[in-house]
């Protein structure tokens, strides 16, 4: 017989996880680098005793302050280190676990890895109800934690203690494998939790969870070749699946060798150096014009590692020459077969190694590279003269602040951004330098993202400078890990940009007739609407009361100081400016996005809206 070990399941748990690793190309990692906690009656005497006996060496404890917060934090974590490690998020029953929900689904729908642990309701039943427990009429075993099942890729409720070993070991193939991974939920009854079993020593034995690189099928790659063989006018969209591959120095290459121009998604950004001769940069509503013109007349749009999403595809109204077709390289079968594409199911490094070598040195015309390349310097005088300030004394705009950002950060910088007006601007004109230095997080753009994601991401890689970009909007939402950075020693800078409401909102609310309708952060005015003076809120101060340096600049000389005094300080930073609102400076979108507007309405704002959508709307195409 095995010998075995007695302690609790919490105890187990932690134990398990402390000697989980996952291998990708020979290097190793920890698949589950520390637990991110806030303690309850659910998780105190369980989870948290566990991780207080088991000590920092082998679980190292993060303690957060609001439990999507801390979601957040791990997935920013994750996707610095391409999926390759993860971290888990400990909460009590009851809101502790419904707040992990959107930190869950952003996981889920960004494909990146976290482990979700929340306390549940007594397995016995011995104590019913307990204090924040859900009772349901007639399904006694749901609760709150059910919330999680259709947000996370794998969903287990261990009701036993020997239930836990076959729920682990799934939990850890989901999590490091690049083709389900998402967000991870073991729901974790409290008795259970404190419950002790004779655990088979075989359980705490270091594991390796290898990583494959699924290289393509012998028939789909020649089918793919062919199509590229066919090809006028080709077109790669690289998505967010080229950076978690490290499929960064195979695009070049392919580049390099075909000459095919290549586009990106937001999740895809950087995935080629901007001065790459190739490099046409974003695609879609928040597009350059250059890659949007070129997927207007593209005949084959090659898919690297994307999953199409509507801003992507400019609400199908993107693609269309009428002879286009799709090919796609992706490690999901799901996201390959979109827009009724020829597939190739792999690994994004080894489908365009393959594909480079089975081509044999084919290449574009001439004619198609000169007019891409004539367009992206169009375009690059479209970026100058956003960022540049002809006046150092007045107060800067967005795309100002963003040329100004951009002189200071280097190469291995980090920028962070999910929600609001930034993605556009950004996506348009930051000119990406490395593969990590653009952190956009767009599959479920979720305001209150950024901060904890520096804090993820400056634990994954602690040398590296991050900024973290939000504005009024989104810094009211959720500054509270602002307190955490201070805690930790962790030096992210805050970029803090007030102007007074939801922007990205207002301007779209004016285009589809909603007259930017509850969107100014103002007093309400005589009429009713927030209308009147702007608030005299001052987020700076909030920021300095929660344990950061302050910078205040409110001109582009003093803008462009502040941010090189963060960069150079080791303490958590905060840069605080208001933009010019009133003057334009950002191009105009390229291309559509489809929010559909009032069909009937009495506003004139609002039918002259619809006819503008109607208009749009026939553009629209099913490509089969």
């Amino acid at each position: 017989m095995s010998s075995t070990t007695r302690l609790t399941v919490a105890q187990a748990l932690v134990r398990f996880l402390s000697v989980q690793y996952t291998e990708r190309d020979g290097l190793r990692h920890r698949l589950i680098a520390g637990t991110w906690g806030i303690f309850g009656h659910g998780n105190v005497a369980g989870i948290g005793q566990a991780l207080l006996e088991a000590g920092e060496d082998a679980m190292p404890f993060h303690q957060g302050r609001n439990e999507q917060a801390m979601v957040h934090a791990a997935v920013g974590h994750a996707r610095q280190l391409n999926r390759l490690s993860a971290q888990a998020v400990t909460t009590s029953i009851g809101p502790g676990a419904t707040n992990l929900v959107t930190g869950a689904a952003l996981a889920t729908i960004n494909r990146l890895p976290v482990l979700l642990l929340p306390g549940d309701y007594f397995a016995t039943r011995a104590a019913d109800p307990l204090l924040q427990q859900l009772e349901h009429p007639t399904e006694a075993d749901v609760s709150v934690n059910d919330t999680l099942r259709p947000v996370s890729r794998y969903f287990d409720r261990i009701h036993r203690p020997e239930a836990l070993i076959p729920a682990a070991l799934q939990a850890m193939r989901v999590l490091a494998d690049p083709a389900e991974t998402g967000a991870v939920t073991l729901a974790l009854p409290q008795d259970v939790q404190a419950e002790a079993y004779d655990w088979p020593e075989e359980f705490f034995a270091e594991r390796v969870w290898r990583v494959r690189r699924p290289a393509p099928d012998p028939l789909e790659l020649a089918e793919a070749v062919r199509a590229i063989l066919g090809a006028a006018r080709p077109l790669i969209v690289a998505g967010g699946g080229v950076h978690h591959s490290e499929a960064e120095e195979a695009l070049k290459a392919f580049a390099n060798a075909t000459g095919i121009p290549v586009t990106s998604t937001q999740a895809g950004k950087g995935s080629l150096r901007h001065d790459h001769p190739a490099d046409v940069g974003g695609i879609g509503h928040t597009g350059t014009a250059v890659a949007d013109d070129l997927a207007r007349t593209a005949d084959l749009v090659i898919g690297v590692g994307t999953r199409y999403s509507d801003f992507t595809t400019a609400s199908g109204t993107l693609f269309q020459n009428p002879d286009v077709r799709f090919l796609n390289l992706n490690i999901t079968s799901f996201d390959a077969h979109k827009l009724a594409a020829r597939t190739v199911v792999c690994d994004a490094r080894a489908g365009l190694e393959a594909l480079a070598s089975a081509l044999g040195g084919h290449r574009v015309n001439a004619a198609y590279e000169a007019e891409y390349r004539a367009g992206k310097e169009r375009w690059e005088r479209e970026v100058t003269r956003a960022f540049e300030a002809a006046d150092e004394n007045a107060v800067p705009t967005q795309t100002q602040l963003l040329g100004a950002l951009e002189a200071v950060v280097g190469d291995e910088d980090v920028v962070i951004n999910a929600a609001g007006s930034l993605p556009g601007d950004l996506h348009k004109l930051w000119r990406a330098r490395s593969p990590r230095q653009y952190h956009l997080e767009y599959g479920y753009s979720c305001m209150g993202y950024e901060i904890p994601a520096a804090i993820g991401v400056q634990q994954a890689t602690p040398d590296t400078p991050v900024w973290a970009l939000v504005g009024d909007g989104t810094y009211l939402m959720m500054p509270t890990e602002l307190v955490t950075a201070v805690q930790e020693g962790l030096p992210i800078n805050l970029v803090l940009i007030q102007n007074h409401g939801y922007a990205s909102i207002g301007g779209l609310s004016e285009s589809v007739g909603g007259e930017r309708f509850g969107t100014a952060y103002r007093y309400r005015a005589a009429d009713g609407t927030f209308s009147g003076a702007p608030l005299p809120v001052d987020l700076a101060a909030n920021a300095a009361s929660l344990g950061m340096d302050v910078l205040r600049a409110k001109t582009v000389r003093e803008l462009r100081e502040a941010l090189a005094t963060a960069r150079a300080s080791d303490r958590p930073t905060c840069v605080y400016v208001e933009t010019d609102t009133a003057t334009p400076t950002a191009p105009p979108a390229e291309a559509w996005w489809d929010v559909p507007v009032a069909e009937t309405a009495s506003r004139e704002a609002a039918v002259a809206a619809r006819k503008e959508y109607d208009r749009q709307a026939a553009a629209r195409r099913t490509h089969l």
